[in-house]
């Protein structure tokens, strides 16, 4: 699960719990001018393919969590429960997506979309 807040200029994705481990990463900050959408997207998260794992881990069916690469595409994930997962685009980053589960998708979404509009 991870944790969205805002500090000045940059979005804070803090990864909780074991998830840390999973994905390898414990926070990713992300300037805000950088999110180009967010969104849920059940296709996407429904697909057992995430991509080639760099490093990640992924249990299809359980638990998505790391860098993937997908055409073309870097991806973070950290999906476990698939309901409360969010996609955030991205444009001029190290990521070229964020598929994240997080504890409220309604309210991450609105805090973040005032923002990006």
């Amino acid at each position: 699960m991870v944790e969205v807040s805002i500090h000045t200029d940059n979005a804070l994705f803090n990864v909780k719990g074991l998830h840390k481990l999973w994905a390898f990463k414990s926070q990713l900050q992300i300037p805000l001018s950088h999110i180009k959408s967010i969104r849920q997207d059940p296709k996407v998260l429904k697909g057992w393919w995430k991509g080639f794992r760099s490093p990640g881990t992924h249990v299809p069916g359980l638990i998505a969590a790391g860098t993937f690469l997908r055409e073309d595409k870097r991806i973070f994930w950290d999906v476990h429960h698939a309901e409360n997962a969010l996609i955030i685009e991205l444009e001029h980053d190290e990521y070229d997506e964020l598929t994240i589960e997080v504890e409220n998708p309604a309210a991450v979404i609105e805090l973040l979309n005032p923002i990006i509009a």
